[in-house]
């Protein structure tokens, strides 16, 4: 199976399955002397770990990380950093039900025709477990970039048709955390989980919208062609499970506006060259301009629901199956965490390469 790495200079590297003896990962091209924060990056983790609340997979995992090598005396040595989470709570036999059944909206088929085989128990790899992997890499390229006054910031701002219409600017994201479903207007978020709660008890499933800005970007981050900094943010954010669109800047709503509104002018303030408005997103050309950078990850309902479903088993035979487990009604709360450190894996990346080029 190819496709598990991710990065150029600043790679993540990440291996096991939802239900075997661990999750964990292979960092590499981290700088050598790099203070490990290990109470925040556990921090990290525990932002994205099951069992949280009501509103989330009651699986119970302590997700602890343990660093094999790279570490020493507390700081990076340059070499590859090598951890691992291990899994406490599997239920495997959770899974024999669906062992030959295809359920639907899942990996399941892809993956038995892709390659002949496929670990039903809870997806193996295509499980959202695997995700624990790339927040402690994300912890870690969050150190390193606030070295630099990079700061990443994610939260829920629509689940279903419940969203939070208050642009970042007038919201205080220091509150994201003060609630379960980690939205930081508390009047929002009571409605959002109130709407979790009701679809969690019909069995059913619902997903909704992640925001996330970036600020202290310098100016130069992004390559111009196939690189551009926007189309790598994409790919992380794509490459996370059940994430089905993103946008970043005016996004989907810019496509109204005629180009007289839509460019963001250029201006002086205090001998640094800033926009006016930030259409763009802080992005313009695939590079990092200095403003801020926001975008919007929009994600599915979780597939697995416990209701009856119509499907058909690996011959080919139409049956009826219903989900069973702990499965989240909303991968939001959780995600978020997620969000923050696929963009730091992309802003890390990028920082390193501008630094080979002198750029910063």
């Amino acid at each position: 199976m190819a496709g598990n790495s991710f990065g150029k200079l600043f790679t993540l590297t990440s291996f096991g399955e939802s239900h075997g003896e661990a999750m964990g990962g292979i960092i590499d091209g981290c700088p050598a002397g790099l203070l490990i924060d290990a109470d925040f990056i556990q921090k990290e983790l525990d932002r994205r770990k099951p069992g949280q609340s009501s509103i989330v997979t009651q699986r119970k995992e302590s997700d602890k990380v343990e660093f094999l090598s790279g570490i020493f005396e507390g700081k990076t040595t340059g070499t590859p950093i090598g951890f691992i989470v291990r899994n406490e709570n599997q239920k495997p036999k959770d899974y024999d039900h669906i062992a030959t059944v295809y359920r639907p909206s899942h990996a399941d088929y892809t993956y038995d025709t892709k390659y002949g085989t496929r670990d039903h128990r809870g997806g193996g790899r295509s499980s959202a477990r695997e995700t624990i992997s790339r927040v402690v890499a994300g912890a870690v390229a969050k150190l390193i970039l606030k070295q630099s006054g990079i700061t990443i910031q994610a939260y829920t701002s629509q689940v279903g048709d419940i969203q939070l219409l208050k642009d970042y600017h007038n919201l205080d994201l220091s509150k994201t955390d003060s609630n379960n479903v980690r939205c930081p207007d508390e009047l929002i978020a009571e409605t959002m989980i109130q709407r979790i709660e009701q679809v969690r008890k019909a069995g059913d499933t619902i997903g909704g919208v992640i925001s996330c800005v970036i600020k202290g970007t310098p100016v130069g981050l992004g390559e111009p062609v196939f690189d551009k900094l926007h189309a790598d943010l994409g790919k992380a954010m794509l490459s996370i499970n059940a994430v089905k669109g993103f946008e970043y800047g005016s996004g989907f709503e810019g496509t109204k506006m005629k180009g007289s509104e839509h460019n963001d002018a250029f201006v002086s303030d205090r001998n640094k060259i800033t926009t006016k408005t930030n259409h763009s997103g802080g992005i313009q050309g695939g590079i990092s301009n200095g403003e801020d950078i926001y975008f919007r990850v929009a994600f599915k309902p979780v597939a697995t629901i416990l209701q009856k479903q119509n499907t058909v088993n690996s011959n080919g035979q139409a049956v009826e199956m219903t989900g069973k487990g702990r499965h989240d009604p909303c991968v939001l709360p959780r995600a978020v965490p997620i969000v923050e450190a696929m963009a730091a894996l992309v802003l890390v990346d990028h920082l390193l390469r501008a630094k080979t080029n002198k750029l910063v």
